[in-house]
């Protein structure tokens, strides 16, 4: 044994040796490092590098390494454009954007389509912000934050609803269940029950008014899911005798017949049970809708609303003004122009007709549709008169209730007769009124002002309170609204004002109000002229101004409209002004 052990560890220095002198003759076949000018080191012996200490930042990568990391940056972007389907946008994205997205072959084209898809419903393209979508994604923040449950709080129900249609009106949460006195279309009786949220809208447009969505905890885990059926919070219903109704309690029905009458809801019998049928329908709709667009009647103007895609486009001009209704009311009528010569007229019967479809949407940053309004204008105009007509203008107007805040509206409309479409899109703000601060309605510059009769009173085109206002629309370039210097027209001013201090001794306001006409090319008031509550007769918080001149009393030029209310009772002053020109 030791003589084999001595051959074989003999046999180990043999080779151990050649290694080493095999290393050493390759070394010395290696160039000397050359010295570095004006380095300290310089012609020192330099250590020699080995590849691994190589920086890695600074080290090319092979062939394979290269092919690696382009597969992992597809499969990551991958996952990014999945992530915003599936994640970011998926309650607010149609089905026909989903299967276009789906269709996409590469990445330039996902990115344009993403870029397109926020552009689509920027409420104001015309700034750099995206109101829409960063209110999208403080909402998903909100979500995440406040209805999270084992899974995101965008996942959850509240929080779809929440990205969706935005905050409710109102809440009436209970986070504990407890015990719960039933309304009476519920059964009345009391009973226990698990935690529960109602959601309550004013209105969703394309569902209806007084919108609640109930939410139930079931699992009492804050995983609070949406239901149809308002016994699902009831946590004593498959308790024998317990949670009884009020009829139930009275002996006039059994519990068991809540299982045996099928239907969508497991409610007990009650005094106001009798129509329960009929509102589980009611509450079956209300859900298809809450998840459905609204029906849409021109859905060719639909879909330039969706697109902004418009070739041989039709001109009109679109105005906006406010009017205070109620606290968190706003008035919102909107006026649209269009110039006789951009409409085609056919002949209909000796008269010459000339129709447009007009299609209206208003929606908030987010997207959701607040109203929908569809209507068609049509103009009839002898046949020897519509070549003196064509700077003859139509006008059509529409007013919308709305609460304060910001939207988006898009009109878009059809020339009927011919092959023209318009689209016209802006952001606008409806103001707060608060009660306590001086404020007024749009100052509106009109070319038709005139009481109505008491029947027509707030109903009709064009009429808001007592008084029938046509707005004169200004064009979409820049310039004031323009009136002829006739002897008939008149340019006509109305505004209201709110929020006019009371004195305390007198009860009555005390305010001052002045009219000042101004030629801007001089900057010199043609025209002034002051009133006070005093010569009023009886005023309230709340007075209209209407005043008119006529245009044949104005050289032609372009004028301002300045009024200056000053409250005397609260000190506040305002100064709302107009521009309108004359020719």
């Amino acid at each position: 044994m030791f003589r084999v052990g001595s051959r074989y560890f003999a046999s180990l220095c043999i080779v151990f040796l050649a290694a080493a002198t095999g290393l050493a003759s390759a070394q010395s076949d290696k160039p000397a490092p050359t010295p570095v000018a004006n380095d300290p080191q310089a012609g020192a012996p330099a250590a020699a590098q080995s590849p691994d200490q190589v920086d890695p930042l600074k080290r090319a990568p092979t062939e394979k390494q290269k092919k690696q990391q382009k597969s992992s940056l597809k499969i990551e972007l991958g996952k990014t454009y999945k992530k915003w389907l599936n994640e970011d946008v998926v309650w607010i994205i149609t089905d026909e954007e989903r299967a276009a997205f789906k269709q996409l072959s590469n990445d330039e084209e996902r990115d344009n389509f993403i870029e397109a898809f926020w552009q689509r419903r920027d409420p104001t393209p015309d700034t750099e912000e995206n109101e829409y979508k960063e209110e999208h994604y403080r909402r998903i923040a909100y979500a995440n934050e406040h209805f999270a449950a084992g899974i995101p709080g965008w996942k959850s129900d509240r929080g779809r609803i929440y990205i969706m249609y935005g905050p409710a009106d109102e809440v009436d949460s209970h986070p504990s269940g407890g015990t719960y006195e039933r309304p009476m279309e519920e059964g009345g009786g009391e009973t226990s029950t698990f935690p529960f949220e109602d959601w309550r809208y004013r209105y969703l447009e394309g569902i209806g008014q007084e919108v609640i969505i109930e939410f139930v905890d079931s699992c009492m885990c804050g995983d609070y899911h949406m239901t149809m059926d308002r016994s699902e919070k009831d946590a004593l219903k498959m308790t024998p005798n317990a949670g009884l109704t009020l009829y139930e309690q009275m002996g006039m029905a059994s519990k068991t017949s809540r299982f045996q009458n099928g239907g969508l809801e497991q409610l007990g019998t009650g005094p106001m049970g009798s129509d329960l049928q009929t509102k589980e329908f009611d509450r079956l709709e209300q859900f298809a809708k809450l998840q459905a667009p609204p029906p849409v009647k021109f859905k060719d103007l639909e879909e330039i609303v969706n697109t902004k895609l418009i070739t041989n486009l039709m001109p009109f001009d679109v105005r906006s003004d406010f009017v205070k209704v109620t606290g968190d009311t706003v008035l919102v009528p909107i006026t649209i122009q269009m110039k006789y010569r951009d409409i085609t007229f056919a002949n209909k019967d000796g008269v010459q007709r000339g129709t447009v479809n007009i299609f209206g949407r208003v929606s908030t940053l987010t997207g959701r549709v607040i109203q929908t309004f569809e209507d068609t204008a049509q103009v009839d105009v002898p046949a020897e008169l519509l070549p003196r007509t064509a700077e003859n203008s139509s006008v059509y107007w529409k007013a919308l209730p709305l609460r304060p805040g910001r939207y988006k509206v898009e009109i878009a409309v059809k020339d009927v007769n011919g092959d023209r479409k318009g689209l016209w899109s802006r952001g606008i703000v409806v103001p707060e009124y608060s009660d306590d601060k001086l404020s007024t309605s749009t100052l509106i510059v009109a070319d038709q002002m005139e009481a109505v009769p008491t029947k027509d009173v707030s109903t009709g085109s064009f009429v808001i309170g007592l008084t029938k206002v046509r707005p004169r629309v200004a064009p979409a370039d820049g310039k004031p609204a323009l009136f002829k210097r006739t002897r008939d027209q008149k340019v006509n001013f109305w505004m209201q004002v709110y929020n006019l201090g009371v004195d305390e001794k007198t009860h009555k306001p005390s305010a001052t109000f002045e009219f000042d006409i101004v030629n801007i090319a001089t900057n010199k008031a043609v025209v002034q002229k002051m009133e006070s509550t005093e010569t009023m007769g009886n005023v309230g918080e709340q007075v209209t101004l209407q005043k008119s001149i006529a245009s044949a009393n104005l050289q032609p030029g372009v004028y301002r409209i300045d009024i200056k209310v000053n409250d005397n009772v609260s000190k506040q002053t305002i100064d709302p002004s107009a521009t309108f020109a004359v020719e």
